[in-house]
């Protein structure tokens, strides 16, 4: 089904260029020949049922992506912003035992328990050449309902939760997005988004391929590099969180004319500050537009438009798919009523991968999905965030829980308890914020802390600073009262 959409932009033009990166360049029939040949390689190195990437955004991700598919298998994008033991709880619950990956993240992947396939090491090249000698392997059957894609969220424990993309919620979500957004073959996607991100994958991957469009790849964000690849590669379609286009602005580099060839600039994963927006369009002379999604939803479920776009909302949702604010009670709410918001359509996960009590949680017996993000409608469908029902912190588009900064820091022997909160940043959408009390008779100090966490979870994750205190605010029953720890500040 996902194969048959990159056959089929392949038939209408095998010579069109499909994707591209600062090494090299694939066009659709070289795409489709790259997928065939790592095919062979996952049916000849694994039978396992899911199989892990590694990789930057780049054209050897894309071929390695259909290449799983077409073997039948289950793709799992893998976090390479993660520590070891993150990944390990990962590859772990997965089921893994193979990752394909490049060699610039070899420290990382050689510790896992599971064989590791280098790009690098495989004679691509000449197995491409003879693929044109071979007959094209048949894709495999697949429904609806059978899984595609597995991708990892934290979960508010901490422990990692992998939700289960089927080949429909997958499908849905990118022809809703095609017609919502009257995207075109001729549009060229600037890719910058990593594709262990449901919402690089999709929008900067599964969509471009389905239209048969052309996507850059750019592996590492440069905002001076963005300007002069949208410049050079002409690009007509730029899809990022909030905080790439804050770093845009802040280079020196670019004015009018170098974005002059953006038709759409979509803003998703964190929120969009009013100012970044009013002051890209000044310096840019492109009107930046908001957009509402989460893994569980395939990514996307609103889309502000071009044509019809309401500044401070993120737009109406996609065709087939149904948002509604609902009560703390379960009673759907009017127009303007705060509550949180739920998503019901083809685009809501199956559930959280061997989690059923969790997928029971946020998935109602009649198919709404709780979002846990709070916001409202209005009387034309537009929806506006107004907040977080979870704890979760976003740091320049990744999710992070105060619970996996909590238990890092809790771990350290001085720590009597931890409290984290996120802070509202320019440049990052938020920061982490730690609070910890020590036990008596003991010191450490903010940059020790800071450092003891490094070492155990990601670098996004790692408080930006740490307080500590004699005491936290708290409630009646000794409870933390998060709400509080900002007026400590």
């Amino acid at each position: 089904m996902i194969v048959d959409t990159l056959l089929a932009a392949a038939e209408k033009g095998a010579g069109r260029p499909a994707v591209a990166d600062p090494y090299r360049s694939l066009s659709y029939g070289n795409l489709v020949r790259f997928a065939a040949v790592m095919r062979r390689q996952v049916d000849r190195t694994t039978t396992c049922k899911h199989v892990g990437i590694m990789m930057p955004s780049c054209c050897a991700f894309a071929g390695t992506f259909y290449g799983v598919l077409w073997a039948g298998r289950v793709a799992v994008p893998l976090n390479f912003l993660l520590q070891p033991g993150e990944l390990a709880a990962v590859v772990v619950d997965a089921e893994i035992d193979t990752v394909f990956t490049i060699r610039h993240f070899a420290e990382q992947v050689e510790s896992l328990p599971v064989k590791v396939v280098y790009i690098e090491d495989l004679p691509l090249k000449r197995e491409m050449v003879l693929q044109y000698l071979r007959p094209r392997p048949p894709t495999p059957r697949v429904t609806d309902d059978d899984l595609a894609v597995l991708l990892y969220t934290s979960g508010t424990s901490g422990l990692p939760k992998g939700v289960c993309q089927t080949y429909g919620n997958l499908r849905h979500d990118v022809d809703a997005c095609i017609e919502k957004a009257r995207l075109r073959a001729d549009h060229r996607f600037l890719g910058v988004l990593p594709q262990f991100h449901s919402f690089g994958l999709t929008a900067l991957l599964l969509v471009p391929v389905a239209l048969g469009a052309s996507i850059y790849y750019i592996p590492r964000f440069v905002p001076a590099g963005v300007i002069d690849v949208i410049r050079k590669e002409r690009i007509s379609v730029t899809l990022m969180i909030a905080s790439m286009y804050a770093a845009m602005l802040r280079s020196k580099r670019g004015g009018t004319d170098d974005l002059a060839t953006i038709e759409y600039a979509v803003s998703g994963g964190e929120a969009l500050a009013d100012q970044v927006m009013q002051d890209f369009k000044e310096r840019f002379g492109v009107e930046i537009v908001q957009g509402y999604g989460m893994t569980e939803a395939a990514p996307v479920v609103s889309l502000n438009v071009p044509w019809s776009n309401r500044v401070g909302t993120v737009g109406q949702p996609i065709p087939g798919v149904d948002v509604r604010a609902f009560s703390d009670g379960g009673d759907s709410l009017g127009p303007g009523e705060i509550g949180e918001l739920w998503i019901r359509g083809p685009i809501v996960m199956r559930g959280y991968y061997r989690k059923e009590a969790e997928t029971r949680e946020v998935i109602t017996p009649d198919g709404w999905y709780k979002s846990g993000d709070m916001g409202s409608i209005d009387a034309d469908g537009y929806i506006t965030i107004t907040g977080r029902k979870k704890e979760m912190i976003i740091v320049g588009g990744e999710n992070v829980y105060p619970r996996e900064i909590e238990s890092a820091l809790a771990a350290h022997p001085a720590v009597a308890e931890a409290a984290a909160i996120g802070r509202a940043d320019r440049s990052r959408g938020e920061v982490v914020v730690a609070f910890v009390t020590l036990h008596d008779g003991q010191q450490v100090s903010e940059v020790a802390l800071r450092d003891f966490c490094r070492d155990r979870i990601a670098g996004y994750k790692v408080p930006r600073k740490v307080v500590i205190a004699d005491d936290l605010p708290r409630g009646p029953t000794g409870k933390i009262l998060k709400r509080k720890l900002a007026e400590l500040l």
